[in-house]
Parts: structure tokens; C-alpha cells; sequence
């Protein structure tokens, strides 16, 4: 296991020292599990009472925040992807798959495979594919024909790319993910759904990583694309001609409907839904479980079903859970409406 100085971390992330610089830290931890001899973090303010119990021997932390105990600190401006430049020197990435094709992978003789390329047991590579220097491609992977992976690209276990589709570089797509199904497009006639071809493709940018068993449909006509640096969790579904900006992020079970635009950077929480042929601006976010079925300005906050302006959504909210009170006012008022109403009663009414 690699060993430094805290001093020695604290040059590597452009960080501020406080206390002793020759503490020797052997490995970065949560802060709620770190022992003796590793550093954590405090990104979030909620977790400084963590703090208190750490046998953590330092702490990353921002350059305003008071630990409260007396522990060595590297102080920095962002905390999150620094512990990440220290965490990855303790955990650097595992050659997990080596370059090479197994014996048992089916490769059409048009196909294109690049220099350093791990080809895993029972992948098929179909007509004129081309792959990438350095991609490794997992077992069961299925790439139809004319599919283009960049380079330096990870596609895990039984990952299917549907014919004509583009992968950039430095992809990452997890177990079981779909890329380039038919989009979910029919025509209604004489009662009956009739299948509408869907012959465009599915671009995937560079930097971009998809989760396990998502599903990225191909386009009716044209392309549905996912841009630069785009993440997406788990459970994803993302329906024909849409588009996805750059650096955009979707929890898990996130559900796009066709022809809708996201803008970058864009934060959707777990199981968002959209309609379809909507925009979501530039660097919105819409909370958990939100149903959108209008478009989204760029930079606002939405959340709830229908999706409203966060604020909006707080006070129907506030003023929901005050109904059953407000019920039991109403009855009550109604009863005294009436006992007035009869007391006030001339004989002839």
C-alpha cells in the first residue's frame, strides 16, 4: 500500500496545511469509518458531527468550515474531487480485463479492431464495426453492424449496440445497457398500431457514462444524442430524437419522452418523467419522482406532479397539509351557516 505525508497530499491537491505535515496517511476513507493513519472529508455541513467521534488522523475540508476538534486539516476549495485526486492515488484503477481477443469472440472479417483492445469470451462483432485503441469490451457485448467505438472505452458485460450507432472516447457503458433499440413509434390506422421504421442512429459523445440497463432508443429518422460528459445512473430510459447536452446529470429510473431537448448541464433527481417534444433549459433541475409536461426555462428549479417552480410547489404543498384542518373549518362553518340561516328565517320562508 502506498504511503504519504500529509504535506505531501496537500501539494498534490494545491491545498492549505494545517497541523502537522509529516503525519503519515496510508489510506482515505468515509469519515464515519476512517481509523488511524487515513484521511476523510467534510463536503457537506450536515456530516460535521461526524467529526467529533473520526479516528481519522486528517480531514479535507473548505477553507470556511471550523472542524471543532483539534485534527490535521488540508484545506481546499473543492473538497468532493479533491479527496477523489487522494482517494484514486490509494485506489488506482485495476487492469481488469487484458488486452486481447478471447478465442471464443465472432468477429466479422470487415470489422476494424484497434491497437490494445480486450475482446472478452462470446462478444460478436458484427459488419464493418470499428473499434478503438485500448477499448475493452466485456463478455456477451453484442456490436451489429457498422457500430463505431472511439478509444479507451469500457463496455461491461452483455451491453447490446444496435447497428450504426457511435460511441466516442473514453465511454463507459455498464452491464445490460441497450443502445439503439427501435424507438417506440406506430402509426394508428383502421384500429390497429402499424410499426413506423425507425432507421436513424444513437450518437454518444465523448466522456459520457451509462449506467446498467439503461435504454437509449435509436431516432425515427435523424439521431437521438447524448452530448460530451453527460452521466447517467442506472434504470435510465431515454426515447427516440432525444437530445441531451453537455455535462448533464440523471439519477436512476429517469424516463425522457421522444423528441425533447435537455440543455447542459441539467440535474434530473431519480424517477423524473417528461413528455415528450418539451426543452429543459440550460443548468435546471427538477427534483425526485417530478413529472414535466412543459418545457423548463434555463437555471430554474422545478419539482412535483405536474412539475411547478420549487416555490410554487412549497407553498401548494404547505397548504395541502393543512386540507384536514381546513375541512373540519369548513363543516364547522357550514353548520353555523345554517343555524343562523334558520334562526334568521321569517315565517314566511
Amino acid at each position: 500500500m502506498p504511503s504519504f505525508t500529509l504535506r505531501e497530499l496537500c501539494t498534490k491537491v494545491n491545498g492549505e496545511l494545517v497541523g502537522n505535515g509529516d503525519t503519515i496517511i496510508t489510506g482515505a476513507a468515509k469519515i464515519d469509518s476512517a481509523g488511524a493513519g487515513e484521511i476523510t472529508f467534510l463536503a457537506n455541513p450536515r456530516y460535521k458531527q461526524f467529526l467529533q467521534q473520526t479516528r481519522a488522523s486528517a480531514v479535507i475540508l473548505d477553507k470556511q468550515t471550523d472542524p471543532g476538534i483539534e485534527i490535521a486539516q488540508i484545506r481546499v476549495d473543492d473538497v468532493y474531487f479533491r479527496f477523489l485526486q487522494i482517494f484514486l492515488l490509494f485506489n488506482p484503477r485495476k487492469e481488469i480485463l487484458e488486452p486481447g481477443i478471447h478465442p471464443s469472440a465472432v468477429i466479422h472479417p470487415s470489422a476494424t479492431v484497434g491497437k490494445e483492445v480486450a475482446l472478452g469470451a462470446h462478444t460478436f462483432i458484427g459488419r464493418k464495426v470499428k473499434i478503438g485503441d485500448h477499448t475493452k469490451i466485456f463478455p456477451g457485448c453484442v456490436l451489429l453492424d457498422e457500430v463505431i467505438i472511439g478509444e479507451h472505452c469500457i463496455l461491461y458485460p452483455l451491453v447490446s449496440i444496435r447497428e450504426e450507432c457511435q460511441i466516442g472516447n473514453r465511454v463507459i457503458i455498464h452491464n445490460g445497457a441497450v443502445i439503439g433499440s427501435d424507438g417506440f413509434g406506430f402509426a394508428p390506422f383502421e384500429g390497429r398500431f402499424h410499426k413506423i421504421p425507425q432507421i436513424g442512429k444513437v450518437i454518444i459523445e465523448d466522456d459520457v457514462e451509462i449506467g446498467a440497463n439503461c435504454t437509449i432508443d435509436r431516432a425515427t429518422m435523424g439521431e437521438t444524442i447524448i452530448r460530451n460528459g453527460s452521466k447517467l445512473d442506472n434504470l435510465i430510459h431515454i426515447a427516440h430524437n432525444v437530445e441531451v447536452g453537455e455535462s448533464t446529470v440523471m439519477a436512476a429510473q429517469v424516463g425522457i419522452s421522444g423528441s425533447t431537448k435537455i440543455g447542459h448541464h441539467v440535474m434530473l433527481g431519480g424517477q423524473v418523467g417528461t413528455v415528450g417534444h418539451i426543452t429543459i433549459g440550460n443548468y435546471a433541475q427538477v427534483g425526485a419522482q417530478s413529472g414535466v409536461s412543459k418545457s423548463i426555462p434555463d437555471k430554474e428549479v422545478y419539482f412535483g406532479t405536474p412539475a411547478r417552480p420549487i416555490m410554487r410547489t412549497k407553498r401548494i404543498e404547505a397548504v395541502l397539509n393543512q386540507l384536514p384542518e381546513l375541512l373540519k373549518r369548513v363543516i364547522h362553518l357550514e353548520k353555523e351557516l345554517e343555524k343562523y340561516q334558520q334562526k334568521n328565517m321569517t315565517p314566511d320562508e
